[in-house]
């Protein structure tokens, strides 16, 4: 490649990058940090591209896997070159998406193998010991149950359930919305146990004295007041203690454990990513073609809580 040319390839990379730095900021809304860590990733598949004499455009699927090998050569630790091909991956579907490329060369890239520590989780036999060991007399104790339950039937975040409001509930059609990381929004259903958790919780939630502004969000403490992250997890620990179960858990167990659970009763890969929101695949096959109409199907007919509990508990 001559300098002119190779100066011109340079230049159209930037142009193309920097439209990918808009696209990450104002349609997918990423925080900066995260755009950062993005490119710097994206810079070392750019600086291997013109080592070898080509660019984005060009590459194909046995160069990206020479640059996935050049990771390993220099000893990136597996776990790392997992995450800049994450990046790649993204990088190149936005190329497809805006017309740069018509194929995507990463579609069949493969991640290294890193030994994945799978994180713990709970059987559903445990999750209902979990909830046996709540003392309902206090007044906190259908709340706390509650929110057992729909952590483990929705698989939602901690942070996501802390900021749960009534308006997101669609009792009738059994579904939450869920505002996600990026403040992106997914619809998650809600199996008949879940609803009937918190239909039990509205009854005290309704004899509280709700603080001016907090009228919205499900769940409150006894100042009515909205709970933290904070609370919940001390909540949960608390409880695994009286519970006798020995693992150490968190918030986020019972979300692992909800994807846990869909696997082995045999959902799709896909509808388990759509529940969680995960951006990639990669990140859900950690567990390890959906459209929206069968989502909610696949989901109400492999969670155990819906195998479980009939709609005419409710």
């Amino acid at each position: 490649m001559t300098d002119n040319s190779s100066s011109t390839v340079t230049e159209r990379s930037g142009s193309i990058v920097k439209r990918y730095q808009r696209y990450l900021r104002l349609e997918r809304n990423v925080s900066p940090h995260t755009i950062e860590a993005y490119l710097l990733d994206l810079d070392k598949l750019l600086r291997f591209l013109q080592s070898e004499g080509s660019d984005v455009l060009e590459c194909d699927l046995p160069l990206l896997t020479r640059f996935s090998s050049s990771l390993h050569e220099i000893g990136i630790h597996p776990r790392s070159q997992c995450r800049i091909l994450s990046g790649v991956r993204s990088f190149f579907r936005y190329l497809q998406l805006d017309g740069y490329r018509e194929d995507d060369p990463s579609e069949l890239l493969e991640s290294p193998q890193i030994g994945e520590h799978l994180p713990e989780v709970l059987s559903t036999a445990e999750v209902d010991c979990l909830e046996a060991s709540i003392d309902l007399s206090k007044k906190e104790g259908q709340r706390n149950k509650a929110i057992i339950e729909v952590l483990f039937s929705c698989g939602l975040r901690v942070s996501e359930l802390v900021n749960l409001r009534l308006s997101y509930l669609y009792i009738e059609e059994q579904f939450l919305r869920v505002k996600g990381k990026g403040s992106k929004e997914r619809l998650v259903p809600l199996s008949p146990k879940a609803i009937h958790e918190l239909q039990l919780w509205f009854f005290d939630r309704n004899m509280l004295s709700i603080k001016p502004g907090e009228e919205d969000y499900v769940f409150l403490n006894r100042n009515g007041r909205h709970l933290t992250r904070v609370m919940i997890l001390i909540m949960i620990k608390r409880q695994a203690e009286l519970a006798g179960i020995k693992k150490v858990i968190s918030p986020h167990t019972l979300r692992h454990s909800f994807a846990t659970a869909l696997l082995e009763g045999g959902a799709d890969l896909r509808a388990i990513q759509a529940m969680m929101g995960h951006e990639s695949i990669g990140t859900t096959e950690i567990y390890m073609h959906l459209d929206t109409t069968t989502l909610r199907q696949e989901i109400l007919e492999h969670h155990p809580r819906n195998k479980k509990y009939s709609a005419n508990n409710l």
